[in-house]
């Protein structure tokens, strides 16, 4: 099963952040990143906002 990542410094937001996560599933990896969306970025919980993060998932771990 390949690892699956995204980073929040390859989009440029208004608080700069720098979080990166990853995860071995990507259902796992979306929930994760939705709640951080919600969260930390003010997006609202929708299909498209999902759709949005599964398509900017990448496969691989984290680069620093």
């Amino acid at each position: 099963m390949a690892r699956k990542h995204i980073d929040c410094r390859e989009f440029p937001s208004d608080t700069n952040c720098t979080l990166a996560m990853s995860a071995d599933s990507e259902k796992e990896l979306l929930e994760a990143a939705v709640q951080h969306g919600v969260k930390s970025h003010g997006h609202q919980d929708t299909p498209q906002f999902r759709d949005m993060l599964k398509k900017i998932l990448r496969d691989g771990e984290v680069r620093s």
